[in-house]
């Protein structure tokens, strides 16, 4: 392969996956590195690890879509060092690359907040193999239940703690009640998943507290009507094999999942630039880190500040961002000439469950049935294969008419 680029993106997600796309259609030379074969929609995440859909629904693989542009190369590797002086670097099998154009677009990853002993007991939900892990869990646990008669085991295994009351833990708590409640009801003999405990931690004073309060405290209602526990303004204080800390209160549970805190990868410390308190890159106006007018750092990876605070960590403003700086790369913008990026916010939205979510864009606001709808075609439009958008409509089709779904696979009868 070649040893030299015009342009390198490094990651496949919604920042690097957009440059790419723009950057092939002018048909620029660039170089798509990803440590995986396939750019995955995170948004639906959670469907995946709720047995609601399939890993293939939402992973499509990077080179199928890239196919179409001849001037676009793709390799399945891990970028380990970055040399910004001499404009090269070094991946895991080791190969060196130089290049003309960076762009860093890495995501993010779990933050345990210096607890990361945590992790292996409270996944997380960020790559197809968490939403696997968490899938089993919870599958596992109402087969585990039905095979004993100890009422305290069965209360570990039926009771799911879900911390963090942003979009993911609050999907997640709605999924799992739903599961609880309507998927899994009648399916056994010596149980009913109808007793299961759901708990949401947050540690702030409301969840989704990104959105407007009264749509904040829609989601909260909705929650508590579907059986979950809210708690508001509750710390975690440790995380064991058994269960929950919350000060002097034990929560036991075999179902913890994190859905609290991010960082950003670890790639970006060794870059040797500014970074926030998540390990984001501080950028520039023009997603540029100082002095490397040729280095790009989008998405999640990066801190943008806009007015007193940076971008949210977003789907739309990566995707924005990969589009914006390869616009830069195709004019060959020098620095003084750059438009500074403006982030075009479309709303935030998101389900708690079957007809109900909550969405806001500006001064609009809505909720219930008709949100649940907007939010549902909204994330079938953003599927990058048509092949995605057709199975994912039919999966919810054939969800919200049986309250059934159809990715209840346990792959194996081992315990994780």
């Amino acid at each position: 392969m070649k040893k030299h680029y015009s342009t390198v993106i490094i990651g496949a997600g919604f920042g690097g996956l957009n440059a790419a796309i723009k950057l092939g259609k002018k048909k620029k030379e660039a170089l798509v590195i990803d440590r995986l074969n396939h750019h995955l929609f995170q948004p639906l995440l959670y469907q995946v690890a709720t047995a609601a859909l399939s890993p293939a629904d939402i992973a499509a693989p990077i080179r199928e879509v890239l196919k179409k542009y001849s001037s676009l190369s793709v390799i399945m590797d891990e970028v380990t060092a970055i040399d910004k002086k001499n404009n090269s670097l070094q991946t895991k099998n080791n190969l060196t690359i130089s290049f003309d154009h960076l762009i860093i677009a890495t995501g993010a990853r779990h933050s345990y907040f210096g607890k990361d002993e945590w992790e292996a007991l409270a996944p997380g939900l960020k790559s197809l193999e968490d939403a696997l892990l968490i899938r089993e869990r919870i599958l596992r646990s109402y087969e585990l239940s039905e095979m004993t008669s100890d009422l305290s085991r069965i209360k570990a295994l039926t009771t799911f703690v879900i911390i963090g009351g942003g979009p993911t833990g609050v999907e997640m708590a709605g999924a799992i009640a739903e599961i609880a409640s309507k998927t899994m009801i009648k399916n056994f003999s010596n149980i009913n998943t109808k007793d299961s405990k759901i708990y949401l931690l947050e540690g702030g004073a409301r969840v989704l507290n990104a959105f407007d309060e009264r749509l904040s405290s829609k989601a909260k209602s909705d929650l508590e009507k579907l059986g979950v526990t809210v708690r508001l303004n509750t710390l975690v204080t440790n995380i064991t094999a058994e269960g929950v800390s919350i000060g002097e209160e034990f929560i036991p549970s075999q179902n913890i999942i994190w859905a609290a805190g991010n960082k950003a990868n670890p790639l970006l410390r060794a870059l040797e630039v500014k970074v926030d308190r998540m390990g984001r890159a501080l950028v520039e106006s023009d997603c540029s880190i100082e002095g490397y007018p040729n280095i790009f750092v989008i998405g999640d990876a990066c801190a943008f500040a806009s007015g007193n605070a940076y971008l949210p960590s977003l789907a739309p403003v990566a995707a924005q961002q990969g589009k914006y700086v390869a616009d830069l790369i195709i004019k060959n913008l020098s620095k003084g000439k750059r438009n500074h990026f403006k982030y075009l916010d479309k709303g935030i939205m998101a389900t708690i469950g079957k007809s109900k979510a909550v969405l806001e864009v500006g001064a609009f606001k809505l909720t219930g049935f008709f949100a649940w709808i907007a939010w549902s075609l909204v994330h079938v439009l953003f599927l990058v294969l048509f092949r995605s958008k057709i199975s994912i409509l039919l999966s919810w089709i054939y969800n919200y008419f049986t309250e059934q779904r159809g990715a209840r696979i346990i792959k194996s009868n081992s315990e994780n």
